[in-house]
């Protein structure tokens, strides 16, 4: 079982799926939503999603001809992404409450990348925060 939620907890969800694929997709609608380099998403089929609470702060916005963004009003997390037509919704990874693995994944639309992120890239990590200079 996955669950996610928002950022304030108000909007959850359950999706009784396992990840069987990753896309990081670099497309400018997903880097603006998302006010990031890029969006993680997953599939999984729409009769095992189910919103578990927020009714009541869940909003959506139609981001291209029938792709729908859900997202949270009162935190502005976004949740998740459908195309009304398919058979499976895209579970925003970045509110995925639950561990989850997935060695199925692939980057898509690096042709509207970010100029300024390249995955293929190797930057330090640190286990938190920045730290002073």
């Amino acid at each position: 079982m996955l669950s996610g939620s928002c950022l304030c907890g108000r909007l959850a969800y359950e999706a009784d799926a396992e990840l069987e694929g990753i896309a990081h997709c670099h497309c400018q609608t997903c880097r603006k939503a998302h006010g990031a380099a890029f969006s993680s998403v997953a599939p999984v089929p729409r009769d095992r999603f189910r919103w578990v609470r927020g009714d009541d702060v869940r909003r959506s916005y139609e981001s291209s001809p029938g792709k729908f963004r859900h997202f949270c009003a009162q935190c502005g997390s976004h949740v998740m992404a459908e195309r009304t037509a398919q058979p499976v919704v895209l579970l925003r990874l970045g509110c995925l409450d639950t561990p989850a693995t997935c060695e199925n994944q692939r980057h898509i639309w690096r042709s509207d990348a970010a100029s300024w992120y390249d995955p293929k890239a190797v930057w330090p990590e640190l286990p938190e925060g920045l730290s002073p200079r």
